[in-house]
């Protein structure tokens, strides 16, 4: 393990961060990084919290359950960032500080549910599929829009945010388009349900400059982390 590029990797994104978010008007501290750690091993990930992140995200309820515990000696705001299915909702949400990708009225409906009954829910963002790809989840820019009243309805569980994920194999430019999409419809559902929606989760390696340039307050960062750090 080269720890050296680990610390490397991270100040540079980071650095990318700050930069990307000054040219939108920002403070550096507006944007969050989640450091996205699937598949990697816990002696990496103590590796990276031990330069100072503490903000990791997980795609898989399985590998969040796993690393919740074999870490629980440290202090992790811990971000399911992939597909949640409702059968594994009950057990991972006391885990979470954030669920990113809420791909559906009916999840919404089940945390909303399972929140009532819990002190500090997670809070949550709702995935909209900016790029119209049928292979991914989340609802359309339309029936988002749809649902608005419905959306309005779920009380317990604190609903944040948006988020998104560009076209597979976009670089930052071409992701641009649907950034500012997401942006945009964030701004029509603000009206439509009275909430606040803080939150623009947007942006993963390859893309995530451009996620920050429009908005983006998260960004998802896992291969440009940890490249050329496991030899």
């Amino acid at each position: 393990m080269n720890l050296e590029r680990l610390a490397e990797n991270l100040e540079s994104v980071r650095s990318i961060m700050a930069d990307a978010a000054a040219r939108s008007g920002r403070a550096a501290g507006a944007v969050s990084l989640v450091a996205v750690t699937k598949r990697r091993s816990g002696k990496l990930v103590r590796a990276l919290m031990a330069l100072g992140e503490r903000d990791l995200g997980e795609n898989y309820p399985q590998e969040l359950w796993e690393k919740v515990q074999d870490l629980a000696d440290l202090t992790v705001r811990w971000h399911l960032i992939g597909h949640l299915q409702g059968n594994k909702a009950k057990r991972t949400i006391p885990m979470v500080r954030m669920i990113h990708a809420v791909d559906s009225l009916r999840l919404l409906k089940s945390l909303d549910e399972i929140a009532a009954a819990m002190t500090n829910p997670p809070i949550v963002c709702l995935q909209v599929n900016g790029s119209g790809e049928q292979a991914k989840h989340g609802w359309s820019p339309e029936a988002i829009l749809a649902d608005a009243d419905e959306i309005a309805s779920c009380r317990s569980i604190p609903v944040v945010g948006l988020m998104t994920m560009a076209a597979l194999g976009t670089d930052a430019e071409s992701a641009r388009p649907t950034f500012a999409l997401v942006r945009e419809l964030r701004e029509t559902l603000r009206a439509r349900t009275g909430f606040a929606l803080p939150h623009l989760s947007m942006g993963m390696s390859g893309d995530f400059e451009a996620g920050i340039e429009e908005g983006a307050t998260l960004v998802r960062i896992g291969s440009a982390l940890f490249e050329g750090v496991e030899t």
